[in-house]
C-alpha cells in the first residue's frame, strides 16, 4: 500500500538512487524527474519495484511542467547540483539560486512539504561562485517557504560518487599528488546510505523549518583522506604539498578539462574546513546519527581500483 508520493529531481545522481530505493522500500511512491528519460530510465527502473517509480521527463525550468508534477505529488525533494559550470544553462546561478527558487514557490503556492539539498561551511567562503549560489539558493527558499527543510550535507560519497572513485584512479596512475593548502582543510564526510537515511526521516517523521548539517562520524584532514584511499587501493604515493601560487595555476589549466579534477572555484573552497558549524544543528542533534566510518564505505568498492580486485590481499 502506497503512503506518499515524493517527488526527487535528480533521482538519478549519487543520493538520488540511494533515496530511490529508500523510499520505494518503505511504500512510498516515487516520481523522479529527470532532463533525459532515454538516457536514465535503465538506471532508475532497477532501484524500485513495479508500482512504486515513475519516470517524468522535464526542463527543470518549464514551470508549468514543474507545477504539473508537483501538485500531484505529496513532498518534493531537491537534489540538484553541480560542482563545475558548463554552457550557458548549466551555470551556479541557474542551478543552485534560480531553479529552487522557482520549486519554493511552486510548492509555497500549492502547500506541499519541501526539502532542498545546500552544502556545509558555506558561510565563511569568499570568492567563490558555487558558495554564492548555493547560500542565495537558501535565501531564496526561505523566503517563498519558511517551512522548507535544507540539508547541508559535507562531502558525500559512495561507489556512485565522483569524489573517492576520480581520486582512486588518479592515485592509481600516478607516484606524486599534490596537496592543496597542506592537506590540513577538515571535512566530515558522510556516506549517501546515510544521506538518503537522513532524508528519509525528515519525511516520514515530519520535520519540518529546519537547517539541518549531515556529517559523517569522523573529522578528517584532506590529507588523511588521502591515505585511506590509498590504503584502501593497496598503494603508495608521495603526498607533496603544493604551493597557493603553482596550485592556482595546475587549476586554471585542469579547469578546461571535461570533468575537472579542480577548478579555481573549488580551490577556493578547498581554502575551508567543511565541518559542523558553531551552531548547527546536524543530524544527530535530531537523532539520526550517520553509521558508516569513511574507511569502512571505500572498502566496500575500493578493490574496483585493486590489483587482483575484491579478494587481493591488502597491504598494512
Amino acid at each position: 500500500m502506497i503512503r506518499k508520493k515524493v517527488l526527487i529531481f535528480g533521482a538519478s545522481g549519487q543520493i538520488g538512487r540511494y533515496c530511490v530505493r529508500k523510499f520505494s522500500k518503505e511504500n512510498y511512491k516515487v516520481i523522479a524527474a529527470t532532463r533525459n528519460k532515454h538516457q536514465k530510465a535503465y538506471l532508475l527502473k532497477t532501484q524500485a519495484p513495479i508500482g512504486y517509480l515513475d519516470i517524468e521527463e522535464t526542463n527543470i525550468f518549464d514551470q508549468s511542467k514543474l507545477e504539473e508534477l508537483i501538485i500531484k505529488s505529496d513532498i518534493c525533494i531537491n537534489l540538484v547540483g553541480i560542482l563545475f559550470e558548463k554552457g550557458k544553462k548549466n551555470t551556479f546561478k541557474n542551478i543552485h539560486t534560480i531553479f529552487p527558487k522557482i520549486l519554493s514557490s511552486i510548492c509555497a503556492k500549492n502547500n506541499k512539504k519541501f526539502i532542498h539539498i545546500s552544502a556545509l561551511g558555506l558561510d565563511k567562503v569568499k570568492n567563490s561562485k558555487y558558495a554564492l549560489s548555493k547560500i542565495n539558493g537558501e535565501i531564496e527558499i526561505k523566503k517563498n517557504l519558511p517551512n522548507a527543510v535544507i540539508l547541508k550535507p559535507s562531502i558525500v560519497y559512495s561507489v556512485d560518487d565522483k569524489f573517492t572513485t576520480k581520486f582512486m584512479s588518479i592515485l592509481n596512475l600516478l607516484p606524486i599528488f599534490p596537496l592543496y593548502y597542506n592537506g590540513n582543510t577538515k571535512f566530515t564526510p558522510i556516506h549517501a546510505t546515510d544521506v538518503s537515511d537522513i532524508i528519509f526521516n525528515i519525511v516520514d517523521k515530519e520535520i519540518h523549518s529546519k537547517d539541518i548539517e549531515a556529517i559523517g562520524p569522523e573529522i578528517l584532514t584532506f590529507k588523511e583522506i588521502l591515505e585511506k584511499l590509498l590504503k584502501s587501493i593497496n598503494k603508495k604515493r608521495l603526498l607533496v604539498p603544493l604551493p597557493l601560487f603553482f596550485a592556482r595555476i595546475s587549476a586554471s589549466i585542469l579547469q578546461l578539462f571535461p570533468s575537472p579534477l579542480i577548478t579555481l572555484d573549488q580551490l577556493n573552497l578547498l581554502k575551508y574546513d567543511n565541518i559542523k558549524t558553531e551552531n548547527g544543528i546536524t543530524n544527530y542533534d535530531i537523532n539520526l546519527p550517520s553509521k558508516i566510518y569513511f574507511e569502512k564505505g571505500i572498502n566496500e568498492y575500493a578493490y574496483n581500483w585493486r590489483e587482483g580486485g575484491k579478494f587481493s590481499i591488502k597491504e598494512n
